[in-house]
């Protein structure tokens, strides 16, 4: 039934629909020129709002899907000039006219996180530190009384709490990325007390080791860190991964971490070094400009690849901020190019945020790179902790407070929240393990997930509870080895560490990794897809790399011996992936699938049956 169900989502994702409009290219400079004049940035004549989708939609002049029957096609079309719209200057052309009808008909697809709204309507660049809501009914956890205080104020239910083990799970993957083992469960049950959760969340992340190995994939991403690629070769490229795991080993202060990226030691420069590609490039990803790019959307969540080109169509950012900040890096002035094209004007070194300060063009390179991590950390710079903490979030919650995580000028669901969890790492010298314990120790976060509401979404979303997330390739394979004792004897990153099975995070991708979303990392990525593709559904079902780590795992838990009979091998396989036991049908279903005599074959089905489970591939 399950492979039924597989293939029959791997089929339903290979329907074709037509090629959306390009909202940044085509759609976004139509209205802009055409539009956001009289019915954006805060204006809406005729109580027209385009600022966001949801504004455009709420004003009733759209129908998405239906051309035919939207009223601002209708006025787009209309003869006479007294009612056309717009109503100033030509009419609007042909093209311009087919861009909007196909774009009514795609189902007005909108850039994720785009508002023509100004930035002032989302987080602020200075530091804020919210005064708390009193506590209620005993729940003292800051996170706790503000998100209370938000529920109180919206009349939405809070979500009912997980049970213990239920917990566990949850926080084991989420701190460091395994599944507890039945032994490691049943000392968490049997020693439970008023402050169970709060002692084990202590100890997971008091354990460097497995901490580091998790977060290491978290980093990897981020600073587009590998083991091989693009540029490792030739001396294009540089890894950081023995700086990088020791500095989540140690807990390196998040200011001082930063602060070694971007004003390195020869072991943490392969982030601002970037990737010097083959041939010739586009003149927005010389390695200049990615160091610009990389540090905006990583350390402040902005977008400037769009304003790496020419000036952004989806924010506020100029070609100039791009190659000011790239400039920073640069041994010599840079030639600006817009859409690839020389303008003959030279790059000027400047910050993003002229108010925090200013970086000397005549100092060194060394030296302006080190004025750009003073500048970048500085508590008055309360993006940069907002950024960070928001990452956070997002990771063990399912959704950021500001979202999607690297558009930081979109508006918060609480601004009181962000804020604080901001001034809080602030206050206590920007410690990540203390900002993970605040989330992973309050009432919201040990409460079980919640269903988003498909009509809230954008500014109208409403925060409920923490939502389901898929393990990342690294889990999956990390508990599929842990469960059958199949880790490889051999790791590909270059790090000192203990004798425990080696983690997925320390070898070179596999075909079913990359399968499952483990990027190659030649971008910055901040976040996994959340979907299954009809890739993974083959892969899952029919791959061949998964087939043989099945049918190893199935002859490693054999040749243990451990399991007198079927039902202790069940009872202990369940415990082991979903941190349950089997329920009676369960069980029963699980025999069959065995046969009456185990065999390696019997076993990998019922191995490939567990780990096909929402239930198994879902922390929730």
């Amino acid at each position: 039934m399950l492979s039924a169900a597989l293939i029959l989502l791997a089929a339903s994702n290979l329907a074709t629909v037509d090629e959306p409009v390009d909202f940044a290219h085509e759609v976004l400079p139509l209205l802009r020129e055409r539009c956001a004049s009289c019915h954006a940035n805060g204006k809406a004549k005729g109580d027209l709002s385009m600022d966001t989708r949801e504004t455009l939609i709420k004003s009733k002049v759209v129908v998405p899907g239906k051309s035919g029957e939207s009223e601002l096609m209708s006025r787009v079309l209309e003869k006479d000039p007294e009612l056309r719209m717009p109503p100033k200057g030509p009419p609007l052309s042909e093209k311009q006219t087919a861009t909007l009808r196909r774009w009514i008909d795609g189902g007005l697809v909108w850039q994720e996180g785009f508002s023509f709204a100004k930035s002032g309507a989302g987080l602020p660049i200075k530091p804020r530190k919210p005064e708390l809501p009193p506590a209620v009914n005993g729940r003292t956890n800051p996170i706790d009384r503000i998100v209370d205080a938000y529920f109180a104020g919206r009349k939405v239910s809070p979500p009912t709490a997980l049970d213990d083990a239920a917990f566990a799970r949850r926080v084991w993957l989420d701190l460091v990325g395994l599944t507890p083992t039945p032994a490691e469960l049943d000392a968490f049950l049997v020693g439970a007390s008023p402050n169970a959760r709060e002692r084990l969340v202590r100890d997971l992340l008091d354990d460097g080791q497995k901490y580091a190995e998790h977060w290491l994939t978290f980093w990897n991403d981020l600073l587009r860190n590998d083991y091989e690629g693009t540029g490792y070769i030739d001396g294009g490229r540089k890894a950081i991964t023995a700086w990088l795991y020791r500095s989540l080993r140690e807990n390196k202060p998040y200011d001082k971490f930063v602060h070694e990226l971007i004003s390195p030691t020869p072991d943490s420069e392969g982030f601002i070094k970037g990737i010097k590609w083959r041939g010739v490039v586009n003149a927005s990803q010389v390695p200049e400009l990615q160091f610009a790019q990389n540090v905006g959307q990583v350390f402040l969540g902005l977008n400037l690849k769009c304003a790496s080109c020419h000036d952004s169509f989806i924010d506020s950012w100029k070609l100039e901020d791009t190659y000011g900040l790239a400039a920073v890096i640069a041994d010599s002035p840079l030639d600006v190019y817009r859409c690839d094209k020389p303008t003959g004007v030279k790059s000027q070194v400047k910050f993003l945020f002229p108010d925090l300060g200013s970086i000397d063009p005549a100092q060194p390179r060394n030296e302006r790179l080190r004025r750009l991590a003073d500048l970048l950390i500085t508590p008055e710079d309360g993006l940069f902790a907002r950024t960070i903490v928001n990452r956070l979030w997002h990771r063990l919650m399912g959704r950021g407070i500001v979202h999607p995580v690297d558009v930081m000028g979109n508006k918060p669901w609480s601004a009181d929240l962000i804020d604080f969890l901001a001034s809080d790492l602030v206050e206590h010298d920007y410690d990540l393990k203390r900002t993970l314990e605040l989330i992973a120790t309050s009432h919201i976060y040990a409460s079980k997930c919640v269903e988003e509401v498909a009509e809230e979404s954008g500014s109208s979303y409403v925060f409920r509870g923490p939502t389901a997330r898929r393990m990342t390739a690294e889990q999956f394979i990390d508990a599929i080895w842990r469960i059958t004792d199949t880790a490889p004897p051999k790791m590909t990153a270059k790090v000192e560490r203990g004798f425990e099975p080696i983690r997925a995070a320390l070898v070179v991708s596999d075909p079913l990794m990359r399968s499952l979303g483990r990027p190659n990392r030649e971008q910055v990525v901040s976040t996994r897809p959340e979907d299954l593709s009809t890739l993974q559904a083959l892969d899952l079902t029919n791959g061949q790399t998964f087939a043989d780590l099945l049918t190893r795992g199935a002859r490693s838990i054999r040749a243990t011996g451990a399991f007198p009979d079927a039902d202790s091998l069940v009872d202990w396989l369940y415990r082991a992936a979903l941190s349950r036991r089997p329920t009676d049908i369960e069980r029963t279903e699980a025999r069959a699938i065995l046969g009456t005599e185990m065999t390696d074959e019997g076993l990998a089905d019922l191995l490939w049956t567990l780990f096909m489970l929402p239930e198994f591939q879902l922390i929730r």
